[in-house]
């Protein structure tokens, strides 16, 4: 009878394991069933920067003309800052000219002698990514394309970009521009970026210049008395074989081909108020970059939802309050000066906590926040931490977002009176303990 109940338990011990390991690893099992054709791809929210699914995001790839969301963000930087203006003109030099008018780089043919303004030149590089209209705004914007490149490294650096090599503007093979490769850089280079980098440098390019979408999106364009349709075929295009990639929400951002760097596409779609970034790297086919794109869409608007797990003002139940020194009170209550809002998979709510890191800094030798503290001042931050068994966790090479952590009142320092009260207090009390370990002593 024993060795039924035995086996009976074990059986039952058995359902539960399989059970709770389907429960605990809903991330794990949902991303298993999207397979993607590419060599390198990432799926990021363009709000929080949290990434929703990757697949060998760190490998540095040449990214063909995906390296252009760069040359776009430094252009918009320069009108930014004044340094130049959409209306600001240009001509076109021997190299640029010699580019565009290569058959091999697609370009549309310009024309020298001619005054391009800002604006038509950006348009043609971001629109159907015209390699001589890149160069020419590098020129403009720095002088030189060398001089521009080592503008980009610099941008890159500054954005944290964790892999990236830049050696010209446009994502040509150097080898492929010949004696005209960019002073300093190697005749036989290639710009190099990872998935992630390419995520996180569209994430910056859209949330900084949320304009360059309103290009991005544009469907096609007139520059030098030619239609140009957008090489983004997910967008709404009119021809019929192109209407079978459109994908409802997509509004940029850039392609790209070489014959390293295979196919290769930087999308962006917003559905119901939630943006995702895609990029995916070294697929077989200009078709096969949409259709992987829209794999990884389709699994970030179907599977994860926007919810707030901590609200503004929320208060670890342990740690509500921290100890004030030479203040009228002797604590002072802290909390979230923000919630945390972020798009999860469907059910993993409990998976979330949060932890405070103090600043030091605010705090004395007994761990105390000396007055006067002001309402709303920063003690430290707040940290949302996920404890499922795996998290991508966000583009900013980090594994945690967080939020300040403040004061919720402000306590004033106490007066010179009340101060010197308490000194003298503390004084005695310290003689009182003394005498009453010495009484101690003599007891024992």
């Amino acid at each position: 009878m024993k060795q039924i109940y035995s086996k009976l338990f074990m059986a039952l011990l058995v359902v539960l394991v399989t059970t709770a390991s389907l429960i605990r690893q809903p991330i794990l099992t949902q991303a298993a069933e999207l397979e993607l054709d590419a060599e390198s791809a990432i799926l990021v929210d363009a709000k929080t920067g949290k990434v929703l699914y990757a697949k060998d995001p760190d490998i540095a790839l040449p990214p063909a003309s995906m390296t252009k969301m760069m040359s776009e963000y430094l252009v918009l930087e320069a009108i930014e800052n004044g340094e130049i203006t959409w209306e600001t003109t240009t001509q076109i030099s021997d190299y640029a000219y010699s580019i565009s008018a290569n058959p091999e780089f697609s370009g549309i043919g310009l024309t020298q002698d001619k005054n391009y303004s800002v604006k038509e030149l950006y348009e043609a590089m971001a629109i159907f990514s015209d390699n001589g209209t890149t160069i020419a705004l590098a020129e403009l914007v720095s002088g030189s394309e060398g001089e521009f490149v080592k503008r980009m490294n610099k941008k890159a650096e500054e954005m944290g970009l964790p892999d990236y090599k830049f050696v010209n503007s446009t994502g040509l093979d150097n080898s492929s521009l010949g004696e005209n490769h960019p002073e300093g850089t190697d005749p036989n280079g290639t710009d190099l970026l990872s998935a992630r980098s390419l995520a996180l440098l569209a994430y910056n390019l859209i949330n900084d210049f949320p304009h360059a979408l309103d290009i991005s999106s544009r469907i096609e364009d007139d520059f030098e008395g030619y239609k140009v349709e957008n090489l983004n075929w997910m967008l709404p295009h009119k021809a019929t074989y192109l209407k079978q990639f459109y994908y409802e929400g997509m509004d940029g951002l850039k392609t790209g081909y070489t014959g390293l760097a295979g196919y290769t596409f930087t999308g962006t779609a917003e559905r119901n108020g939630t943006r995702l970034i895609s990029v995916v790297m070294r697929t077989d086919s200009k078709a096969a970059r949409f259709e992987q794109t829209a794999k990884l869409m389709d699994y970030g608007f179907g599977k994860f939802t926007y919810k707030e797990l901590f609200p503004a003002g929320y208060q670890l139940k342990k740690q509500k309050t921290l100890p004030v020194a030479k203040g009228k009170e002797k604590t002072v209550n802290i909390s979230l000066k923000e919630g945390f809002t972020l798009p999860i998979n469907n059910g993993d709510e409990e998976l979330y906590k949060v932890e405070y890191k103090i600043n030091k800094d605010k705090l004395n030798k007994d761990g105390q926040l000396v007055a006067p503290v002001k309402k709303g001042e920063k003690i430290g931050t707040a940290e949302l931490v996920y404890t499922g068994d795996s998290d991508y966790g966000y583009i900013f090479n980090s594994d945690h977002l967080s939020v300040d952590l403040v004061a919720d009142e402000s306590v004033e320092k106490s007066n010179w009176f009340m101060l010197t009260l308490g000194a003298i207090g503390d004084f005695f009390s310290g003689i009182f303990s003394s005498i009453v370990d010495t009484v101690k002593g003599w007891f024992s």
